[in-house]
């Protein structure tokens, strides 16, 4: 079984910036891509970056976050992390750590396999 941690949410103001990490037990963490996800209250779970299994790999993101947002991996640490930087109201959402046994990202929620609790990220105006 693989074990995901969420932690670095919180609240922070139009413009401001939160790291989010995802600490990655329970199994190779260079045998898994993986991906942040975001749920807002009434809307679907969407995906916001997504990143293949070695440290140098590809990603992608969702429009809205592109330029803002980034996603990397330490495989060493086995943790995920999300730098989001010039946050706005809209990017308020729970956001979710995935994981899937194999070597390339996808962003279909329903291909991840693994997901962490959730971390709260509040934006204020």
């Amino acid at each position: 079984q693989v074990q995901l941690v969420e932690s670095g949410g919180g609240l922070v103001q139009t413009g401001g910036s939160l790291r989010l990490s995802c600490a990655v037990s329970g199994r190779t963490f260079s045998d898994l891509a993986m991906g942040w996800f975001r749920q807002a209250p009434g809307k679907e779970r969407e995906f916001v970056a997504v990143i293949s299994w070695w440290s140098g790999s590809s990603s992608k993101y969702t429009d809205s976050v592109k330029g803002r947002f980034t996603i990397s991996r330490d495989n060493d640490k086995k943790t995920l992390y999300l730098q989001m930087n010039s946050m706005k109201p809209e990017d308020t959402a729970v956001y979710y750590c995935a994981a899937r046994a194999s070597n390339l990202y996808s962003i279909d929620r329903n291909a991840y396999t693994y997901w962490g609790q959730g971390t709260q990220v509040t934006v204020s105006s």
